[in-house]
């Protein structure tokens, strides 16, 4: 097959970069004809060992256990909300089992404090009355249960602004809403899913300035709408809870339909915040129906019974950690992870079960190949992720570095978009702020990995080009300056420790996985998830290896305190000595 284009264009020597970066055994005809007294090769810092290489996808290939880590995950314990029962069996249970493979230092860590547990055990809405029938539908979470089945007459209403609550006092106590308007269902096929082609993979290596931060009128606009829904909101909570609605119920975003439903938070999880009424999402072809009935004018009886539980016992999140222990390099750190938390509708296979389990299986190929990196490798498993990437942030709060918080509650670190700053204040390092020398992170599905967002950091750029170049016969070809967001590199960039998110296949991620019922294993794509794990597995064990830590860009002036921390920023790419250790 003809290699993908967007890899020439990155770098045309890929031949010549090849040929010096990898270890091929010498044969006697060169030994022969070296000079006595050559001078001295270069030393090239992106060594790959092709045999490492080599063991690492036979390992994988033929005796992989990432679908078995992911049954235990999925089919074993099921959706992880963060703080609930689920999420504290996760963490305990992979803590055991990175003990199982012979990590050591495996333990729970905690950040926060977070808030409130919760979890359903019981989620049922039937029509009673002009028919009977079953309806697919979920509650939102941090919203309570009915205490038991709740009947009622369906009311239909518009709740948009102060005018609708006012219009509306005093006239829906103990009834079930109907509320939010039916859309337009266009016919669609099954077939959502989508990998990269050769057109799109180029147009994600070519980088885009971020566009100036001129705001539009029709922006402007947008934000105080934004702004407004956001402050009603919270009225509507109270008004609801005041007038004692029996329960809510609205049709699944789009692209929801054909029984999905993409469902997530309704309810407040921070203590002393209102948790609202019982408020459910519904399929949006059963929505429609009751929507239409009542439309006619026809009088709806409908029957709720959801039991929900919340968990006060304990409000700080944990994150799971653990380590493959380094030689002469044991003191600077090379990290990867993924978030273990899910919300509650499916069973967090491809969000993020998936990551989770690619890099544990990733650490575990180190494991069974009994190799001995340089550095030490530290595996870091999140919680509340889900929620603003809580558990990354918490991590690098406490190990690497901190900001002043932020004006309105900010947060340490910004939300979760893929700018290439974070909000402005300056740094406070940690001890551990020059040990830790990348992170990898995997969060976007089940789909193959095809390369690396690099962040804007073109140091990594040839670095990675020689780490990819033995995996281009399973679809790595991409390299990408561009920023992305949303998941946990954006924690350790934001404080500027190199932290990396691979460029996965969407395949049906967005149109049906994406925090929705059907985020299950049924979804997951096992040779996908084979690939993801040996690639993962070779970056961070050639990154573990490198005679230097990994470079960094350089911080903008607004990170660096006035009074420098005695914890300085480590100079990007610092020689280290000794060279590479030998496996057992």
């Amino acid at each position: 097959m003809k290699p993908k284009k967007s890899a020439y264009l990155l770098g045309l020597a890929t031949v010549a970069i090849a040929a010096s970066t990898f270890i091929l055994p010498a044969t006697a005809k060169d030994k022969k004809a070296e000079p006595a007294a050559a001078a001295a090769p270069a030393v090239n810092h992106n060594v790959v060992d092709l045999d490492v290489i080599t063991q690492i996808r036979q390992e994988e290939f033929r005796n992989s256990k990432v679908m078995e880590t992911l049954s235990a995950i999925t089919d074993g314990i099921g959706p992880r909300l963060t703080n609930s029962p689920n999420m504290r069996k996760a963490n305990k249970w992979t803590q055991k089992q990175f003990t199982d493979w012979g990590l050591v230092n495996s333990h729970l860590e905690a950040w926060g404090p977070f808030g409130t547990g919760w979890s359903y055990e019981k989620s049922s809405v039937r029509m009673v009355s002009p028919d009977t029938a079953e309806f697919i539908a979920l509650p939102k979470a941090w919203t309570p249960g009915t205490d038991g089945p709740v009947r009622s007459k369906l009311v239909r209403v518009k709740l948009d602004n102060k005018e609708d609550l006012e219009k509306n006092k005093g006239q829906l106590a103990g009834k079930i809403l109907l509320i939010g308007d039916m859309r337009e269902l266009a016919m669609n096929s099954e077939a959502k899913m989508s990998r990269y082609t050769d057109k799109t993979l180029e147009d994600l290596y070519h980088y885009t300035p971020a566009p100036a931060r001129v705001i539009t009128p029709e922006q402007r606009a947008q934000l105080a709408d934004f702004a407004r829904r956001r402050a009603f909101a919270a009225e509507l909570t109270k008004f609801l809870m005041d007038e004692k609605v029996a329960a809510t119920i609205e049709p699944s975003r789009q692209p929801g339909d054909g029984g999905t439903i993409f469902v997530q938070g309704g309810g407040s999880f921070r203590k002393g915040e209102p948790v609202g009424v019982p408020a459910l999402v519904m399929n949006v072809e059963h929505y429609g129906r009751l929507a239409r009935l009542l439309d006619r004018k026809e009088d709806v009886e409908v029957e709720v019974d959801v039991k929900t539980k919340f968990y006060d016992d304990d409000p700080m999140g944990y994150n799971t950690v653990a380590e493959i222990p380094g030689t002469d390099l044991k003191d600077e750190v090379v990290m990867l992870g993924a978030h273990l938390d899910s919300w509650h509708g499916g069973t967090g296979a491809t969000d993020n079960g998936a990551g989770s389990a690619v890099a544990m299986e990733a650490v575990r190929l180190i494991k069974a190949l009994d190799l001995h990196p340089r550095r030490t490798i530290r595996i870091a498993l999140w919680s509340g992720e889900e929620q603003g990437l809580f558990g990354s942030r918490g991590y690098v709060a406490e190990h690497l570095a901190t900001r002043p918080e932020q004006p309105g509650g900010g947060g340490q670190f910004g939300g979760g978009g893929g700018g290439p700053r974070p909000p402005a204040g300056p740094l406070t390092f940690k001890p551990d702020y020059n040990k830790v020398s990348v992170y990898f992170n995997l969060d976007n599905g089940s789909g193959k990995i095809r390369g690396v967002y690099l962040q804007e950091n073109s140091a990594a750029a040839p670095i990675f080009q020689s780490w990819m170049e033995p995996f281009r016969d399973l679809g790595m070809t991409t390299l990408t300056m561009r920023n992305t967001g949303g998941t946990d590199h954006l924690s350790f960039d934001a404080v500027g420790v190199p932290g990396f998110q691979f460029i996965q296949d969407e395949l049906e991620y967005n149109t049906r996985t994406h925090h929705s019922n059907m985020d299950v294993y049924e979804r997951l794509q096992r040779d996908d998830l084979m690939q993801a794990s040996a690639i993962m597995a070779s970056f961070v064990y050639n990154a573990a290896m490198r005679d230097q830590m990994f470079p960094r860009k350089p911080l903008a002036k607004s990170d660096i305190p006035v009074a420098v921390a005695k914890t300085e920023a480590p100079a990007a790419d610092k020689d280290k000595k000794g060279g590479k250790a030998a496996k057992k």
